[in-house]
């Protein structure tokens, strides 16, 4: 067992100087410098490498210590020179946060699209590639009228909007989602039974499309005009024609509506949200682009070039101990996190954060804001702890306990943005039915993943946070 560290908090540790603030925000100002160089080494052009991915991470890593030092300690601080730190160092951090939030909220949704949908999402599209729901292989390229998006690692098919696929006969081919109608199960032109597929097929295509369970025309058999429902369509036609069914023809069942609309609902919803929030990426990018080049960050990089080398303490620093500001940061945590409903987040399935799921409101959900503001708090806490570790050489990093309460609510926080961004999609104005179900389904399975990590807080925090912090 790894030996704890001890609390430098605790009333029996000896007193933290001021030295060990003025230390810790020279190596992250240093380290701000350094992710700044290497950022405009490497280029943040339109086509950003990883390293440039990296440093820009770095960047915002750095920035988000020192403003938030600068926020807890501020006591012992120059106050006008931190008042006028702070504000600009969150603008850094939340400007440079903006395009990888986009990219994972795309990359959350998709997955979750193609997991609901029944699709392994990170099978490389190929020859051998099975459909959704293990219907026929699709290639790579995917047949004519059906465009392939990738978002990342998740490949995305949407079916194109001017007419049904056609497969490489020329012939319409069944729905992407894996639906074919009754005669769908015969071979075509070239097969055993030489029956007509096409009215079947292109019947079958619009009702996968639509959602809907209507009736299909009959195979062409010589007598002329029979409409039949899809239920009897096959073993009627085979009989006029005087043939046998194909194995399995007879059986072939048009699937529930609901799952035919969620899987072809989420092709189109994840072609939507691709568009979207794409756009939004795009738009931060240029927006980090000229942030980073703008005279406003020029000024920021200055001061911080300053820091590295002199921070501005106050008077009041001589003699001061460090540790009451930050066991006020602690208690400031402490009541947030008793102010939230830990005993209903702690009983499995409780489906609270699914209240007010349906509200019209465009606003974000209200229940989710307390926890966000939990977050921040455990966040400077956590930073408060590594500035009283600084002072001994000991790694703060390894509070495992409190970095488990932290990722818990970053997966809140990603949760619940995601659902807003599926809700917020849903609102576009002329979306197929399906589409709409499909996202209406997403937005609660992202609802459902805010109630899961509000259970992981809650038992990361009972079961080992509250006894040591």
């Amino acid at each position: 067992m790894a030996q704890r560290n001890p609390d430098p908090t605790d009333p029996a540790a000896g007193p933290v100087p001021a030295d060990a603030l003025a230390g810790y925000l020279r190596a992250q100002a240093t380290e701000f410098l350094r992710a700044l160089r290497l950022h405009r080494e490497t280029g943040a052009g339109g086509a950003a490498s990883e390293a440039s991915v990296e440093a820009a991470r770095a960047l915002r890593r750095a920035a988000r210590r020192v403003s938030a030092s600068l926020h807890t300690f501020q006591p012992v601080l120059d106050p006008d020179w931190s008042e006028a730190m702070r504000p600009e160092l969150a603008w850094v951090s939340g400007t440079l946060a903006l395009e990888h939030a986009y990219a994972s909220r795309l990359e959350r949704l998709l997955l979750a699209l193609h997991r609901l949908s029944g699709v392994t999402a990170f099978a490389p599209p190929g020859p051998g590639t099975a459909g959704p729901r293990g219907g026929a292989p699709r290639t790579a390229a995917g047949p004519p009228g059906v465009a392939v998006r990738t978002a990342g690692p998740v490949t995305l098919t949407a079916a194109a909007t001017s007419g049904p696929p056609r497969n490489p006969t020329g012939h319409p081919a069944p729905a992407s989602g894996g639906v074919a109608g009754p005669d769908d199960a015969t071979a075509g032109p070239s097969g055993p039974t030489g029956t007509a597929p096409a009215p079947a097929s292109r019947t079958a295509t619009r009702r996968a499309t639509d959602g809907t369970a209507g009736t299909a025309p009959g195979a062409a058999t010589g007598t002329a005009g029979a409409a039949r429902t899809a239920a009897g369509v096959s073993a009627a036609a085979h009989r006029a024609a005087g043939s046998s069914p194909a194995p399995g023809a007879a059986t072939a069942t048009a699937p529930a509506p609901d799952r035919g609309s969620l899987t072809v609902g989420a092709a189109k919803a994840g072609a939507l949200l691709d568009r979207q929030l794409t756009l939004a990426r795009t738009r931060a990018h240029s927006t980090a682009l000229q942030a980073l080049g703008s005279s406003r960050f020029h000024g920021i990089a200055d001061r911080v070039a300053v820091l590295a080398s002199e921070v501005p303490l106050s008077p009041a620093a001589a003699g001061a101990d460090l540790r009451p500001l930050a066991e006020a940061a602690r208690e400031r945590l402490a009541d947030a996190v008793a102010a939230l409903p830990l005993l209903t987040a702690g009983s499995p399935y409780n489906a609270e954060a699914l209240v007010h799921g349906l509200s019209p409101d465009p606003a974000p959900h209200p229940q989710d804001a307390p926890w966000h503001q939990v977050r921040l708090l455990l966040r400077l806490h956590r930073y408060a702890r590594e500035v009283l570790h600084a002072q001994g050489g000991e790694d703060a990093y390894g509070d495992v306990r409190l970095l488990a309460a932290g990722e818990a609510l970053d997966r809140h926080r990603d949760a619940s943005e995601a659902a807003a961004a599926a809700a917020q999609a849903a609102r576009t104005p002329r979306i197929a039915p399906a589409t709409a179900y499909a996202l209406g389904v997403l937005h609660a399975d992202q609802r459902h993943e805010v109630e899961a990590a509000r259970y992981a807080f809650q038992r990361s925090w009972q079961r080992d946070v509250v006894g040591t912090l």
